[in-house]
């Protein structure tokens, strides 16, 4: 992207604008609402806004004189959704939400219609051999590429034929500037033999119903190449500098930008140098410079050549090779990305190129140190918080929690008020007010104010009444435990480190067993998963069944039968499980920590269509009290009870999703 070819045109878009010499097929104009060919335009680079727009729809000009409304200049126009802007008078198609407008009268066109105005007549056309004349909208079939005209044409009166307004500077037989050794001509896709080309060669798209052929090179294009042509040669000084010239063929070769071997796959065409031998993707040409992706705490830098010191890719976690290029990070000297992976803008990209931009992310702590092992965090500024190293002992610090993840303490070190009942573990307090996580492009805000009841954390599909990063309305909300999971994972449960996997299928946690969807952590190494709910697991816990602390058990062989001492069932030993080694005994994950471990009693949760609430109450009554869906003793030790009503106990979330799909 270059950031000194940037302008500002709130008419157009909100945002300041920067021009990109990135190639996009079947893209979206922002401005004309037109799908094209994007060879460079102009794009946003705020995070989250993927908008892109033509040259000369992003350049358009505030005013104009139309030749189909001589009696007044029509004005640049962004209407909003009060004021319907109804259809454009030219091509009758619904005007986007940007247009040329007179103010005198009613006459509206897009920017397409209003910058490229249709000739009423043309005489000598090159898709017919009488003259043709344009109507504003008919349904027939386009006489050239045999699709249905649903919006503006062209007709001959003689012939009763149609054709489509962008299809009338193609003839039956043209030369293409990719493809200057013979003509091609316009030949239906059902005609073509079994072996001749039936993808695009310049943008690999398969064409539709008809395509333009070379029978002699089995060079086939489509419609929409043919109209708009990529460039034949490129001059970006930071993707090579040197011109590149495109290949009008497909050859086989290793991209020297992404590494990846060139396929019939959709890479937008193939650039090479004649001066060095360089060659490269279409699509590959104009990556930024430098980025943030959401798998890696620092910016990341694009290398012509890695060199090097790398193995794989901090993304796919595949090798990685040191004689292409790839992004690496200058504070992590073995820290590489490949190009392709890094600048994926639905998983790991926000689309936003640093190059230029100050970097902000080095003030993102969440408290001031005030003095030795003290400090002033966010969440509690009344009072310091004084840190206090392992084993340190508080009065009955069995049953207090940190206000952040909700979890015990008496195993970490811990910040603590002095001053009052409020402390935090001291990786809680090190979490930082903006986080990048792999589960969304753009970065999360650190919540910790007016949390008044307890939130579904969409990852370990758990609720909790702790700290939480959110990112909006439209996003999810993620409590601060799996937030401070990074990668590569390093669990004692598995010998191997686990990486995250978005996967769009269901998968079983080799934990706990139980089908995971979506975000789940994976071993590169052998076939394990782990859901996130086992993977923010205390390793130690206190429990009231036991008066010394339980240690989580990762699973194990054995020969004989094991017995869990809450429930009093039998316990899969290969699962795992919470056990005291001086005791002995053997508890369930679930009869332990339960659905509920992560509210604080008291804490309210709101389901069901008539929002009722209900209470995290202990389970510490003499008798364990029936959960009212399964009609099963509640064993885990916080359950919830329907506030107001004595009775109606739930053990689960199984049970409380069930019971809220009946109120």
């Amino acid at each position: 992207m270059d950031t000194k070819t940037s302008m500002y045109q709130p008419l157009i878009h909100e945002h300041l604008l920067f021009y990109s010499a990135r190639f996009f097929i079947s893209t979206t104009c922002t401005g004309c609402d037109r799908i094209d060919n994007f060879y460079g335009g102009y794009c946003c680079n705020e995070p989250d806004c993927f908008v892109w727009f033509h040259k000369e729809c992003a350049e358009a000009p505030l005013e104009i004189n139309h030749p189909s409304h001589p009696e007044h200049p029509i004005t640049l126009t962004k209407f909003n959704d009060i004021n319907d802007p109804g259809y454009c008078y030219l091509c009758g198609l619904y005007m986007p939400s940007r247009g040329f407008n007179c103010s005198t009268c009613e006459f509206k066109v897009d920017l397409a219609c209003g910058m490229k105005p249709w000739p009423p007549i043309i005489e000598h056309p090159l898709c017919h051999d009488h003259p043709i004349i344009f109507k504003r909208s008919h349904s027939s079939f386009c006489e050239v590429c045999k699709d249905l005209i649903h919006i503006q044409s062209y007709s001959c009166i003689k012939c009763d034929v149609y054709f489509h307004a962008n299809c009338i500077q193609l003839s039956k037989e043209l030369k293409h500037p990719c493809h200057i050794n013979h003509p091609l001509k316009l030949t239906a896709l059902d005609t073509l033999t079994n072996d001749a080309e039936k993808t695009c060669l310049l943008c690999s798209e398969t064409p539709i119903d008809v395509c333009y052929f070379c029978s002699i090179c089995n060079f086939t294009t489509c419609l929409t190449c043919t109209k708009n042509p990529p460039p034949l040669v490129v001059e970006h000084t930071k993707t090579h500098q040197h011109p590149l010239t495109r290949l009008s063929k497909r050859i086989s070769y290793i991209c020297d930008v992404c590494g990846l071997k060139c396929k019939n796959e959709e890479h937008h065409g193939s650039y090479i140098c004649h001066h060095c031998d360089f060659v490269i993707h279409g699509k590959c040409i104009g990556f930024p410079r430098v980025i943030n992706i959401n798998r890696h705490v620092h910016r990341i830098s694009f290398t012509q050549l890695l060199g090097a010191g790398y193995s794989k890719c901090g993304v796919c976690h595949q090798s990685i090779t040191q004689y292409h290029g790839a992004y690496t990070c200058s504070v992590c000297p073995n820290y590489a990305v490949h190009s392709d992976c890094a600048v994926n803008v639905t998983t790991v990209w926000d689309g936003v190129e640093l190059e230029g931009i100050p970097d902000d992310t080095k003030d993102l702590a969440a408290y001031k140190v005030v003095g030795d092992d003290l400090i002033n965090h966010v969440s509690h500024v009344k009072h310091n918080l004084k840190l206090h190293k392992d084993n340190f002992v508080l009065y009955d610090h069995k049953w207090m929690r940190c206000e952040a993840c909700i979890d015990p303490v008496g195993f970490d070190s811990i910040y603590v008020c002095e001053e009052c009942c409020f402390i935090l573990h001291e990786k809680c307090a090190n979490l930082p007010m903006k986080i990048k996580y792999f589960f969304d492009i753009i970065p999360y805000i650190l919540e910790f104010e007016n949390i008044t009841a307890a939130k579904y954390c969409s990852l370990c599909h758990t609720y909790s009444d702790g700290f939480k990063y959110s990112a909006g309305a439209r996003r999810m909300e993620v409590d601060v435990r799996c937030c401070s999971i990074s990668e590569p994972f390093v669990h004692a449960g598995h010998l191997h480190p686990l990486y995250f996997l978005f996967n769009s299928y269901l998968l079983k946690c080799n934990a706990c067993m139980n089908v995971t969807y979506k975000h789940v952590l994976r071993c590169d190494t052998c076939n394990f998963y782990l859901c996130l709910f086992c993977a923010t697991l205390p390793l130690k816990i206190w429990h009231k069944n036991d008066e010394h602390p339980l240690a989580l058990c990762c699973g194990k062989e054995a020969s004989c039968q094991i017995w869990c001492d809450i429930c009093e069932r039998k316990s899969d030993p290969s699962l795992w499980f919470y056990t005291c080694s001086d005791c002995g005994v053997i508890f369930h994950v679930r009869c332990v920590v339960g659905d509920f471990s992560r509210i604080n009693v008291g804490s309210t949760i709101e389901c069901g269509r008539a929002g009722e609430i209900f209470e995290a109450v202990p389970n510490n009554y003499k008798t364990r009290p029936l959960c009212r869906k399964c009609h099963s003793r509640c064993m885990s030790s916080i359950i919830v009870k329907k506030k107001g009503e004595n009775n109606v106990y739930l053990c689960s979330q199984h049970c409380l999703m069930l019971i809220s799909l009946s109120l």
